[in-house]
C-alpha cells in the first residue's frame, strides 16, 4: 500500500475534523430547533457525517 505524503495526511485529517465538527453542529440544530421527521433526517445525516469523519481520521493516521 502506498503511503501519503505529510501534506496530504494533513488535508485528509482536516477534512475529518471538519466533518465531525459539522456533524456536531448539525445534531445540535436538529435537537434544539426541529421536530418530527426533519429531526430524524438531520440526525441520520449527522451520524453519517460523523462516521465519514472518523474514517477520514483513521486514514490520516495510517
Amino acid at each position: 500500500m502506498e503511503t501519503m505524503d505529510p501534506m496530504t495526511k494533513m488535508w485528509v485529517s482536516f477534512i475529518g475534523i471538519g466533518l465531525m465538527a459539522f456533524a456536531a453542529l448539525l445534531i445540535t440544530v436538529a435537537r434544539t430547533k426541529t421536530k418530527g421527521v426533519v429531526r430524524l433526517v438531520l440526525s441520520i445525516v449527522a451520524f453519517v457525517l460523523l462516521l465519514l469523519g472518523m474514517i477520514y481520521s483513521f486514514i490520516s493516521i495510517i
